[in-house]
């Protein structure tokens, strides 16, 4: 406890205190003997509480927070009709929610696992203070000890028992999350966003260097690692011997920002932008409107070169993925690392709802990346997948900056991609909680570092380019991105400032004042920003850095990359930070010569003989003319990702119409691999008679998959499992009737798929956003978790679905008349389709076996559709023309 602090006695800083008893209790082997209670006044913030039960709080009393929520009350300065008591409990479930969220990004599922489980990294401790109070927490760059942590805390204690003078109304705003006159210092501050946003406007490069002065020298108050970097004396050259700006701004990328996050009008000012200098502008999540494909009148473009596709979400089309010229996979990074974001249903209006094909109103779920990559071998299959729909993309991963990336790059490598982006904690964020901030990630110069030393170690460089974002202010800061491995560069907060942010910081609310982060049609009205502010700022920055490049003697960004032996650390005598020690982001790797230490060669995506060749030879005619086709292939399951590259080049043909129902019919016997049928496109029928492995209809884009046994199969076909886990994963449209069982997590992130199953494993329908899917059997543990659109029919003859079933967004109904008839249509077609005794037993005993039916329909998605004054079935388009296809056919 620290309670009894006053004027003569300062307080132990708490985490201190619990780590010192937690991990001495641990060395004499009784730490399991006791709990461990913690009372302190210090814990306020979701990261204090983390942090404490992280390193062996069992309970935490934060007896300070409470007294101030309490004084809230007595004050009025909350809601008049609140009690304390009422006031208490509504900090407490916010406290609660903050600390499930964020261990609910590190995979943990109970308290239990995340305590005194030390889920963190340490910046600036030093390696005794981590030895004997946070062992084994790593810490890359060293840092102070006990003697700067007491002086800290005394100068704390200080200002809160001054001699004289002081009263309680004049403790100072420290400024932590927002920019406060006399708090902490922020590297964006109203002179620096004012001189930059001038200079952009009136494009004037002596403005601008105002800018990075001011910039440079607050980065010299010790503000960033690279702060504490500086160059060494190289051999200058004229700087028209330099790279030019124009060439060097290709390499320049914009940050994920997604419309629904962003107005269309700033997401579409940023990628017109980019367009006109060669760069590229990234979608984020959140799909693109297919009109942005073609070019306007005046020779300029609205699409975006990159494609993200968060392993396949959102609007994640055929015809979105071959509109790409890089298709970045995230698997490391949210809002904020590890976060996931989410858009509020008040900014999914009609237009995004359609991009995104969902439901307007209802607000998308985006979880945590480990919900959507579990392995190494998923993400080499997720590259695949994308090098065959688009084989002349480039694929890129983002990683977050973090200790061990350097790790996870070498895998992300060996995986072919083309691109890895370092992502560091610095990096704005639209949605993220504020308890995200400044605590999830580290600074670029630490991962990007790793990254690069690891790659060349492992002689994996030359096959990768690197990538790297966070704020990325001047050329001075480029100039060392480079020097620590990067080749490319992301800018997302800056280009935004450019365009009118003003860092109000609202963006989750759609009250954006400027017009950038919101919705709004009044508000969007404010937006001022052209793409030129964009491309000033940019060929500034590239000015910029070719000055710094001819003081050191590079003529090119090739030729810098990697040299680290052109950066030494600084020396200080601030009293903090003269501790910290950089030779581990210094270190250059010795060796072989032949080892390259940068993109030299192209990747092997292994895509030159996969079946599909011989698939898109065969419907070669019906591609180009539209006439009809079948054929009859062997299949085993070595061939994986059937039917992609095929529905790559009908989506480049037709777009997301693609072709007549039934245009190319394709029959295959045997085992399937992986991904079949992945992105199917519209018009193709793929047909298998055998078995299927996991990502079944992975984005299904408005093809028909069938999956039937073999007829010489002795078992029974409901009672095995037929195709594997993953399967119609983000699935737009379509339709997929298995005669058998599936694996785990069925139809996740389904928006639009019509489907019918005879039993599936755990976590089935999670994250569902539209579409229809029947399970004619059993179904695993946590059904529908995060179901926020779309309906599941379950035939529950056992009567144990209930239990197995989330019912935290959505109702469990019985079937009203409309349902009735869809259940029986999509029944028949699945009858028809795969011969399914199931399905004919239940369609002859109608009347005995729809009582048995469950209705599952998430809340928010009935709420919308009342609101809309329209039924759910009407609502979905994808079901009328299923039903017409069946009525036509």
């Amino acid at each position: 406890s620290d309670r009894h602090v006053d004027a003569f006695r300062a307080p132990i800083p708490s985490l201190l205190a619990v780590g010192a008893v937690h991990e001495h209790l641990v060395r004499e082997g009784t730490r399991t003997r006791v709990g461990l209670l913690v009372e302190t006044g210090e814990a306020r913030e979701v990261m204090h509480f983390a942090l404490l039960l992280g390193y062996g709080a069992s309970a935490i009393n934060p007896y300070l927070a409470f007294d101030t929520v309490t004084d809230l009350v007595k004050s009025r300065r909350l809601n008049e009709t609140i009690s304390i008591e009422e006031a208490h409990t509504n900090y407490i479930t916010a406290a609660n929610k903050g600390i499930l969220k964020t261990m609910s990004k590190m995979g943990i599922s109970t308290l239990l696992s995340y305590h005194g489980a030390q889920i963190f990294e340490a910046l600036g401790l030093s390696s005794e203070i981590i030895e004997e109070f946070f062992t084994g927490t790593p810490s890359v760059i060293e840092g102070i000890g006990l003697d700067e942590i007491a002086e800290e805390t005394s100068r704390r204690h200080a200002s809160a028992f001054p001699s004289s003078g002081m009263t309680p109304s004049d403790l100072p705003h420290d400024g932590q999350f927002q920019w406060r006159r006399d708090g902490e210092r922020h590297l964006l501050n109203p002179d620096t966003i004012s001189k930059l946003q001038i200079a952009a406007r009136t494009n004037s490069y002596s403005t601008y260097k105002e800018y990075a002065e001011i910039m440079n020298f607050e980065a010299q108050k010790n503000l960033s690692l690279r702060s504490l970097l500086e160059f060494k004396e190289g051999n200058p050259i004229p700087i028209d011997q330099v790279e030019s700006a124009a060439s060097i701004v290709k390499r320049f990328a914009t940050g994920a920002m997604s419309y629904g996050s962003i107005s269309i009008e700033a997401h579409e000012t940023l990628a017109i932008a980019m367009n006109r200098i060669g760069g590229k502008s990234n979608t984020g999540e959140g799909g693109e409107d297919s009109s942005r494909f073609k070019k306007l009148e005046n020779g300029d473009s609205k699409r975006s070169a990159i494609k993200q596709i968060a392993s396949g979400r959102f609007g994640v089309t055929t015809e979105y993925l071959v509109n790409a010229d890089e298709l970045q996979i995230k698997i490391s990074q949210g809002a904020k690392p590890g976060e996931g974001g989410q858009l509020p249903g008040y900014k999914v209006n009609e237009v995004i709802a359609k991009v995104r094909h969902s439901t307007p109103g209802v607000g998308l779920i985006s979880p945590p990346p480990h919900h959507d990559i579990y392995s190494i071998e998923d993400l080499a299959q997720l590259i695949f997948d994308l090098h065959n729909v688009n084989p002349k993309a480039r694929v890129s991963v983002k990683l977050v900056s973090e200790t061990g990336v350097g790790t996870v790059a070498a895998g992300v490598s060996k995986g072919k991609a083309d691109v890895i982006l370092i992502s560091g904690y610095e990096g704005g964020t639209g949605a993220s909680p504020i308890s995200s901030l400044r605590h999830a990630g580290t600074p670029w110069e630490l991962g990007l570092s790793e990254t690069h030393q690891v790659l060349v170690k492992n002689n994996l460089r030359g096959q990768i380019t690197l990538q790297v974002d966070g704020k990325l202010s001047t050329g001075r800061d480029l100039a060392i991105a480079a020097m620590l491995g990067a080749e490319e560069f992301g800018f997302a907060t800056l280009p935004l400032i450019t365009m009118g942010c003003i860092m109000m910081r609202k963006c989750h609310l759609n009250t954006c004042p400027v017009g950038i982060a919101t919705q709004d049609p009044e508000l969007r009205k404010k937006f001022k920003g052209q793409p030129e502010n964009v491309t000033n700022f940019l060929f500034f920055i590239a000015e910029d850095l070719r000055s710094i490049m001819a003081n050191l003697g590079f003529r090119t960004i090739d030729e810098m990359v990697g040299r680290v032996d052109m950066l030494e650390q600084k020396k200080t005598d601030h009293w903090k930070a003269r501790h910290i020690d950089l030779s581990r982001v210094l270190h250059k790797p010795i060796v072989p010569e032949a080892i390259l230490t940068k993109k030299s060669k192209a990747q092997d995506y292994g895509i030159d003989n996969v079946l599909d060749h011989k698939l898109i030879e065969m419907a070669r005619e019906s591609i180009e003319q539209g006439t009809k086709i079948k054929g009859n292939f062997a299949i085993k399951n070595t061939d994986r990702t059937v039917g992609t590259m095929l529905s790559g080049r009908i989506a480049e043909k037709y777009g997301h119409k693609g072709l007549s129902d039934e245009t190319i019919d394709f029959h295959f016997k045997g085992s399937a691999g992986q991904s079949f049928g992945a992105w199917g496109a519209n018009g193709l029928t793929l047909e298998l008679e055998g078995d299927a492995n996991d990502y079944l209809g992975k984005g299904l884009s408005g093809a028909r998959i069938i999956i039937k046994p073999s007829v010489a199969a002795s078992y029974i076909p409901e009672q095995n499992i037929i195709v594997g886990n993953t399967v119609l994963y983000g699935g737009i449209c379509g339709e997929c009737y298995i005669r058998g069982r599936a694996g785990e997590r069925f139809a996740v992130r389904n928006s639009g798929v019509l489907a019918v199953v005879e039993g599936v494993g755990d976590h089935g329908c999670e994250y569902m956003t539209g579409g229809r899917v029947i399970v004619i059997g059993s179904t695993g543990r946590n059904f529908a978790a995060g179901m926020s659109g779309g309906i599941a029919y379950i035939w529950d003859k056992e009567n144990t679905f209930e239990a197995h079933c989330n019912q935290e967004l959505i109702d469990l109904d019985p079937l009203s008349e409309s349902d009735d008839s869809e259940v029986q249509r999509l029944l028949e077609r699945h009858f028809r389709f795969t011969d399914s005794t199931v399905a004919r037993k239940i369609l002859e005993q109608w009347d005995t076996h729809r009582s048995q039916f469950i209705k599952v329909m998430p809340r928010d998605y009935k709420a919308a559709l009342q609101a809309q004054g329209i039924s759910a079935l009407s609502s979905d388009s994808k079901t009328a023309e299923a039903t017409e296809v069946q009525t036509n056919g």
